[in-house]
């Protein structure tokens, strides 16, 4: 019996349901009643969930308005091969869990939603896709070897584990991200929906992942912490732009990114775009390879603003670079304190643009729009690599470095 027919048949809408063992061929969305309550979805031994080369459907699994589900113990294979859609991701005003199909569980509006020891693997667009729920927990689970391309062949964001529009509270704990083609762990909202809130992402292992391994979109009170990534936009050839190791999009606020070691980031290792009173601390980020390694590679941590959002009072201290392929920091907004950080080897491009990429440090007129680095308190770091005696911390014309405390910095070639 095929298992949707088995699920129409005995509707469960509590309790706990036990998956058949071995492997079942799944040919459409399995639905779980709306409302569903108290339920537990367990697998059975060895049970692997494949989806059928003809199936047809949003998510293997999907629920809306459910209460106290738990998913635990089972692997879901997508047959990404025969079912990857080309396609780009979204327009802005779209959540995603009304563009991809394909995906691997799929759970709407609902509060208390627990994802526990789940294997994925070849899933088409999203392993997990929650969209405006509270309480949300997803731990001890892994994927890889998923993703789809758009029609230049480039990632289109699939991959991983999505949290888009107001979900919150959530936890990321101690998941497993390889071969990823879009990003790991994410949050998602467009400008005027919800915020996510009050998350956790914790102590997760990233390999191989084209864009960006941890993704903090519109959301407030985020913790990002003792994570583990390497080779973080790789393969090059599904890069669609700039791959970051924990990036930042949109209106971020009272967020900690803290105790994560980032290593072979092809691209910027950490990217506050919209991050503004918060934490980025005794992060690690090394690249060891020449600048030939990272065709995309940049600044290691750079503040960044949106048309809407300025970049202001961020804490950046005690951070490890080493290997960046141009500066260390990039500096754009106010009220910043840069301190104790240390930055070695640092240009290994041996640009000479004068300004920009030659610097340690760069305090910038502005990014997407006008705001002057100024106000910020800079000490106590270690800034050396090709020729840092001389570019140490330098200027855009429109900055004046008096507007700023700058004192005991380390400045040194390397």
């Amino acid at each position: 019996m095929l298992l949707p027919l088995l699920f129409a048949l005995t509707a469960p809408a509590t309790g706990t349901f036990r998956l058949p063992p071995g492997t079942v061929e799944i040919t459409a969305e399995i639905r779980l009643p709306d409302g569903a309550h108290d339920l537990t979805i367990l697998g059975g031994l060895n049970t692997v969930l494949h989806a059928s080369s003809t199936f047809s459907g949003r998510a293997i699994f999907s629920c809306l308005h459910c209460r106290n589900l738990t998913f635990r113990g089972f692997t879901v294979d997508g047959n990404r091969n025969a079912l990857e859609t080309r396609q780009p991701p979204p327009p802005g005003n779209l959540a995603f869990a009304r563009y991809f199909r394909n995906n691997a569980l799929l759970v709407e509006d609902s509060d208390g939603v627990t994802f526990q020891n789940l294997q994925f693997r070849n899933i088409a667009s999203f392993a997990i896709l929650v969209k405006t729920s509270q309480n949300v927990l997803i731990e001890d689970c892994s994927v890889a070897d998923s993703g789809s391309r758009n029609a230049s062949g480039k990632n289109n964001t699939t991959g991983g584990f999505v949290l888009e529009e107001g979900t919150g509270p959530f936890r990321i704990l101690r998941s497993h991200f390889r071969n990823i083609r879009g990003n790991g762990a994410w949050t998602h909202s467009y400008y005027w929906a919800l915020r996510n809130r009050d998350g956790e992402i914790g102590g997760n292992t990233f390999d191989e992942i084209g864009r960006d391994a941890i993704q903090v979109g519109r959301s407030t009170r985020v913790r990002v912490h003792d994570n583990r990534a390497r080779r973080i936009g790789f393969p090059v050839e599904v890069v669609d732009q700039d791959p970051v190791g924990i990036d930042t999009a949109g209106n971020v606020d009272n967020c900690i990114y803290e105790n994560n070691l980032l290593e072979e980031v092809d691209g910027k290792c950490i990217d506050l775009d919209g991050f503004h009173d918060g934490t980025v601390r005794a992060n690690t980020c090394i690249n060891r390879g020449r600048a030939a390694a990272y065709p995309y590679g940049n600044f290691g941590i750079a503040l960044n603003n949106t048309p809407i959002v300025q970049s202001g009072n961020v804490s950046i201290t005690g951070n490890h670079l080493e290997g960046m392929k141009f500066g260390g920091i990039f500096v754009v907004g106010s009220g910043h304190r840069i301190s104790g950080n240390q930055m070695t080897r640092l240009n290994t491009a041996h640009s000479i643009e004068a300004g920009l990429l030659e610097s340690g440090i760069y305090l910038a007129g502005g990014a997407e729009k006008i705001d002057p680095a100024r106000n910020l308190l800079i000490e106590n770091n270690l800034i050396s690599g090709y020729q840092m005696a001389a570019h140490c911390l330098q200027a855009a014309t429109t900055v004046k470095k008096s507007d700023s405390v700058i004192r005991k910095n380390i400045c040194r070639d390397e």
